[in-house]
């Protein structure tokens, strides 16, 4: 790749446009990608479509939110190791602002028929998003019969208690194993327990569980955690923050977290500052920072050290299995926390038909998904203050 300018001016226009698609992001990763496909390759050419393909494929092979890597691969082709930086922060900072002044007005006027109305008009229609995600990601990523066993025996995995870093870890390295073996047969039951037992393998013993007093330190390093492992769609983070801070920690309740999920959606930007407004909950202003620091450091860290890797790695194909199997083992985490979720937010007559319309019309009519959510938060509004009279 070229050698770009490095400039003040450069790094100004830098720090501009992704500034500006921080703010107008709406619709997720896919939508993130085509805004900055746009942006950078045809309006201003700064890479050619070859260059930002080859950029897009290297944030597959890593960890964390692809279009915030995305974004901080363009900043390095662009500026060098400032443009990293100036790229990603800039990015990721208006939403951050958005999601801490959304989450203010939360803990402040939390009680508010309208707040509260618009979190059950939304929530429905998140649950049908993450579906319609699942369905489209599934289809593309279960390229073969032992993909989708594997997905299968994670599921399972799952919803017995394993730990996700173990369901994760045992998915990548079995298929690992299974490309280095050059096992090309279908699957069969062995390969299959095989996976489901390497699961609980991992679990966390009985004393981590329960209760743990809050404390910011600890919240950086789960977030940092998480944002370090995270592979596949954002919506896997559903499963990670339900089973520490829900479960585990005990620092949010299910509630809390789908409306910080909620919020994630409804806001422009990576769905990753959800961490944003829990870090808000839980600790206030600083705990927001925090928190966002905690699960977008690793973003940086692994564009930086995976760049000169990247040929090697796209090239290997063992490591081509292993990413295929984490993936799959992501996806089934993402349906496992989905069936938990829904019914939390599917709980009366309107939610579920809200739900229930809203994946009719992604599946028929693919509108972006901020229309369904900016309608459901006024069906929730209007229903609320009908209700309360």
């Amino acid at each position: 790749m070229p050698n770009e300018p490095r400039s003040s001016s450069a790094l100004g226009e830098l720090a501009w446009v992704f500034l500006k698609l921080g703010t107008i992001g709406f619709g997720g990763p896919a939508a993130h990608i085509a805004l900055m496909e746009e942006a950078v390759v045809r309006r201003r050419g700064w890479l050619t479509h070859a260059q930002f393909l080859d950029l897009l494929g290297a944030t597959n092979l890593i960890p964390g939110p692809n279009s915030t890597e995305l974004a901080i691969h363009v900043g390095h082709a662009r500026a060098g190791w400032p443009g990293l930086l100036v790229a990603g922060v800039c990015f990721i900072l208006p939403a951050m602002l958005i999601v801490m002044a959304i989450a203010w007005a939360y803990v402040t006027f939390g009680t508010l028929p309208a707040i509260t109305g618009m979190l059950a008009g939304i929530k429905p229609v998140m649950i049908a998003i993450v579906i319609q995600a699942l369905w489209g990601l599934t289809r593309s990523a279960l390229k073969t019969r032992f993909l989708a066993v594997l997905a299968a025996a994670a599921l399972v995995a799952s919803l017995l208690d394993a730990p996700e870093l173990g369901i994760l870890f045992a998915a990548g390295a079995l298929m690992a194993f299974r490309r280095c073996l050059g096992d090309r047969k279908p699957p069969d039951r062995n390969m299959a327990g095989f996976a489901l037992a390497l699961g609980p393998a991992f679990a966390a013993p009985p004393s981590a569980m329960g209760l743990t007093p809050f404390g910011l330190w600890p919240m950086f390093w789960f977030f940092l955690k998480v944002g370090s492992v995270l592979f596949g769609s954002g919506y896997v983070l559903l499963a990670f923050l339900r089973t520490g801070l829900v479960e585990r920690f005990g620092w949010l309740s299910e509630g809390q977290l789908l409306d910080a999920i909620a919020v994630g959606q409804i806001t422009p930007g990576p769905v990753f500052t959800t961490a944003t407004f829990i870090g808000y909950l839980l600790g206030g202003p600083v705990g927001a920072v925090v928190a966002t620091i905690g699960i977008f450091l690793p973003a940086f860290f692994f564009v930086a050290v995976s760049g000169p890797l990247v040929p090697r790695l796209r090239q290997s194909p063992i490591a081509g299995a292993a990413l295929d199997g984490v993936i799959a083992a992501s996806l089934a985490l993402m349906a496992a926390v989905t069936l938990q979720l829904t019914r939390t937010a599917w709980v009366d007559p309107l939610a579920i038909g809200i739900g229930v319309i809203s994946i009719l019309c992604l599946i028929r009519f693919k509108p972006n998904p901020a229309w369904l959510i900016t309608a459901g938060a006024l069906l929730g509004v209007a229903s609320e203050l009908i209700r309360r009279g």
